[in-house]
């Protein structure tokens, strides 16, 4: 698998549908938030939970019990969110880089260093449905369901039927959370880490077996500042408008999932309140009427907002406070939702037809014509925000739109067929694949997927060296372009020198002859528009080096002096594989094995002499291996994941 990633306060940010209703937020509900004892001093915490994408699931579903973070020094662990009972699922695929809010959360004044995350484990609590369109070769069928008997889910503790799999999550850098703060913190699912979800095929079983572990591909994302935090576009019921027409308050509504038709809303007892746009003006969609408009205040739909349902793309300011950039209403919460949200999977310029997987991962084709709007969230940049980047077909033909852009797209008619889409509110633009051509200025990126229509070669430039580009992990200010590896993401190699490092790093190559030839970089781009080193396109302000595709393969000599070496299906010849062993950049090594119809994923500790031994071990002559590294310019790859296979398991490629 390859990654193709709150109002000022949030009571629990857990991802996309989720039905959570929080007492500490106003009003009684299912859900809960720990109480903070009388007199106690607390802080306001957005808590998000996102997730870095796959390209060969459109869901994968889980139920987030609880989270409860871990003060510094020790302590007990502080609750901050409890699932309502019973807990919903949640598709992690519909959060690419973005969050959900939901409500407040007050957390005791102090420094936490951890949290734990405490995920339902019992049969048929995690979903996983197959894109579309997956790899080529990927070991289910495309659109299938896989059924909860062949999903092995990892680390469960407690009785069956009560099963739970907590995750320990060390923070990248402390939480200090204040009175007068907005500290956003960040758990992100990595859907694309090679250890979450494993398959396996028993020889002459005819099934595949698919192995959901969370421990690792769970970690802490830092978030630099809240007024960059780009939203998932929010439900509710319109519960009240201001005396004064500024803000209109809604009571949070959430879709129903697995999704239904005509699809219903999920009420929680959360309330929202969000302002008009008085300096740059909030687009208003009147669904009913068919009309659309810019507005500085509700004043004009004052008189008949209250009742009706609101679909509001809102963005956070500093001073915690939300601001709609577009709202649609209608008195039908079917007919707010009835435009697709989720990752494109295809984007036809020949037809100008865009294929979005949503919810329910279902494509969903919508026209794109000559009046289609795109815009690009920009939550730190009110008049970006608000303002489209392209009108018409045109941005489909120059690849501007390509597969794996997350969107939200608003039809002309919701109910008409085929669908019109008005807006596209593109929400997340990533681009990712080969890595070739990396010079001063900028580098290209080449991806091939099963449907060759969807391939695509981009020149992507660096964003100037003068823009504001985050904060690294001293919590200084960055500019200009950056870039880490997969497996460090709180190491990242920024300043003057970032690029030409960026250049030397992705100018290796691993050769195992045959049919695979040599392997070069590979990676995953974030994208921009309007940056001052493109103003009329994409620019990439940061790059991940990801793990290079690599064929299963098998041990061709033993582990020694930190390296082994292997051949793959396909090749000729073996190549060398480098292992870190050094602690804080150690190689992440699984163990998976299969014996009597359990499979089983054992993280190996290689930093201690014990797991060091296990590894020396494991990895004999013919050993099925999987790795996951980067070529280097002496002709080896980098392991940053190795997965090496016993038992009975034979692994998918």
């Amino acid at each position: 698998m390859q990654a193709d990633s709150v109002k000022r306060a949030v009571c629990a940010a857990l991802s996309t549908g989720m039905a959570l209703t929080l007492a500490a937020c106003g009003g009684g509900g299912s859900g809960s938030m720990s109480t903070t004892p009388p007199g106690a001093q607390t802080g306001n915490v957005p808590l998000v939970i996102s997730d870095d994408s796959s390209d060969d699931w459109a869901t994968i579903g889980v139920k987030i019990l609880s989270i409860a973070l871990t003060p510094q020094g020790g302590g007990a662990p502080v609750t901050v969110f409890t699932a309502p009972t019973p807990a919903p699922m949640v598709n992690l695929e519909e959060l690419d880089q973005i969050g959900e809010i939901l409500g407040n959360v007050s957390v005791p004044v102090g420094t936490y260093t951890g949290a734990t995350v405490t995920i339902s484990g019992n049969p048929g609590d995690v979903a996983l449905v197959v894109s579309a369109d997956p790899e080529a070769g990927f070991a289910a069928a495309a659109g299938s369901t896989i059924p909860s008997s062949q999903i092995q889910i990892q680390g469960t503790q407690g009785s069956s039927g009560s099963l739970t799999v907590p995750v320990n999550v060390k923070f990248a850098s402390p939480l200090v959370v204040t009175t007068s703060a907005n500290n956003a913190l960040d758990l992100e699912f990595d859907l694309s880490h090679p250890a979450f979800i494993v398959g396996h095929s028993p020889p002459g079983a005819g099934m595949t077996l698919w192995a959901v572990n969370f421990k690792g591909p769970v970690r802490h994302r830092p978030i630099a500042d809240i007024a960059h935090l780009v939203l998932r576009h929010m439900y509710g019921s319109v519960s009240a408008v201001a005396s004064d027409n500024t803000s209109i308050t809604i009571t949070r509504d959430l879709p129903t999932i697995p999704v239904v038709s005509p699809e219903t809303p999920t009420p929680t007892s959360q309330s929202l309140v969000v302002l008009a746009d008085a300096t740059n003006g909030t687009l208003f969609y009147d669904l009913d009427a068919k009309t659309a408009t810019k507005i500085t205040n509700f004043s004009a739909e004052a008189s008949s907002l209250v009742g009706k349902y609101a679909r509001i793309a809102a963005r956070y300011q500093e001073n915690g406070t939300l601001v709609a950039v577009r709202v649609w209403t209608s008195s039908s919460f079917n007919t707010v939702w009835l435009s697709p949200e989720g990752h494109v999977l295809h984007a036809d310029a020949a037809t100008n037809v865009l294929t979005i997987l949503n919810e329910s991962g279902k494509p969903v084709p919508v026209t794109v014509d000559a009046n289609t709007e795109f815009f690009f969230r920009t939550p730190q940049n009110a008049q970006a925000d608000a303002t489209p980047i392209a009108t018409g077909t045109g941005f489909l033909a120059s690849k501007n739109l390509v597969r794996g852009f997350k969107v939200h797209v608003s039809a002309v008619d919701p109910l008409a067929t085929p669908l019109v889409a008005q807006t596209i509110d593109i929400e997340s633009a990533v681009y990712s694949g080969r890595i070739s051509a990396a010079n001063s200025v900028g580098f290209t990126d080449t991806r091939q997927f099963a449907t060759a229509a969807d391939d695509y070669t981009v020149s992507l430039s660096y964003i100037s060296s003068m823009t504001a580009n985050g904060k690294d992990s001293s919590g200084n200010a960055v500019t200009g372009f950056k870039y880490w590896d997969f497996a460090y993401p709180t190491q990242a190699t920024t300043g003057a020198n970032a690029t030409a490092d960026f250049v030397a790093a992705t100018n290796g190559g691993v050769n195992f002859g045959g049919t695979v030839g040599s392997l070069s970089a590979w990676g995953v781009s974030s994208a921009i528009w309007g940056d001052p080193a493109n103003p009329t396109g994409w620019s990439a302000p940061w790059t991940i080096l990801m793990p290079t595709p690599v064929p299963l393969g098998a041990v061709a000599t033993g582990y020694a002096n930190n390296a082994f070496t292997m051949t793959v299906a396909g090749g000729t010849m073996p190549a060398t594989v480098d292992v870190s062993t050094t602690s804080g950049s150690a190689t992440l090594v699984y163990q998976v094995d299969r014996s009597n119809g359990v499979v089983s994923v054992s993280p190996v500790d290689i930093t201690a002499s014990a797991g060091l031994t296990t590894l020396t071990n494991g990895l004999t002559a013919a050993t099925p291996v999987k790795v996951y590294g980067t070529p280097q310019s002496d002709g080896t790859l980098k392991a940053y994941v190795l997965v090496y296979f016993t038992g009975t398991t034979m692994p998918n490629n």
